[in-house]
């Protein structure tokens, strides 16, 4: 069994790095972005050389994250992973915390060395204003090295969490390979909608504000092959 996170991500993307391993949509907004294989993880390595090189943490460092399902978190989570924190969901003493603006009040109660605000803007487009106390994450992610090697072996949580993914990509039937659309607000665990398919090295059509009239055209539209809803 896989114990590893950022091995499973770096083994869901060799065979083709080109092709749509993310793709977002939000029904509300009208915002679709596509990621490739290779984008995605241009993101993860600049956020995991942020965290290593600019932030200065330590393996098993615990990272809060308190952002929704969305492909900056994907970038935020698998950059965490990659440098061997470990992610909590709930309030305690964390290294870095990463927080959207819509949980800024939440955010309030959490202990943070330092923290990072992401607007989740179409774009990746940046904060038109930050708040005291924090960094805007798209901003200073940018600048750092477009390549991350992950030190050898697993995370703290990563067998645990990779076991949890692997249960539901069995019990969801995703197939190797498989495209799959994933309704963001049943499905908000990112072991649902981010692990479980790269345990099956299938690609995510990650939808927030699902319109259910528009399902079966997007299914056509992007070749989903199985649908989360």
């Amino acid at each position: 069994m896989a114990d590893n996170i950022a091995r499973v991500f770096a083994d869901a993307i060799a065979n083709d790095p080109t092709r749509p391993l993310l793709t977002w949509y939000d029904d509300a907004t009208g915002d679709r972005t596509e990621l490739s294989g290779a984008t995605v993880a241009n993101w993860v390595a600049k956020t995991a050389n942020l965290l290593v090189d600019e932030v200065g943490l330590a393996p098993g460092t615990p990272a809060g994250v308190l952002l929704p399902p969305h492909w900056q978190t994907a970038a935020v989570l698998l950059g965490c992973w990659s440098a061997k924190l470990s992610v909590v969901d709930t309030p305690a003493d964390v290294g870095v915390l990463f927080a959207a603006v819509d949980q800024f009040d939440e955010a309030q109660s959490w202990p943070a060395d330092e923290r990072y605000a992401l607007g989740l803007a179409p774009l990746a487009a940046p904060l038109r204003q930050v708040p005291p106390g924090f960094a805007d994450f798209v901003v200073e992610v940018r600048g750092h090295g477009d390549h991350f090697t992950p030190q050898p072996g697993p995370g703290p949580t990563d067998a645990h969490l990779l076991s949890r993914a692997e249960a539901r990509a069995t019990e969801f039937g995703i197939e190797p390979g498989a495209r799959v659309l994933v309704d963001a607000a049943r499905y908000p665990d990112p072991v649902d909608w981010l692990l479980a398919p790269l345990t099956r090295a299938a690609t995510v059509v990650l939808c927030a504000n699902l319109d259910s009239t528009k399902a079966a055209s997007r299914q056509a539209t992007e070749k989903v092959t199985q649908t989360l809803q």
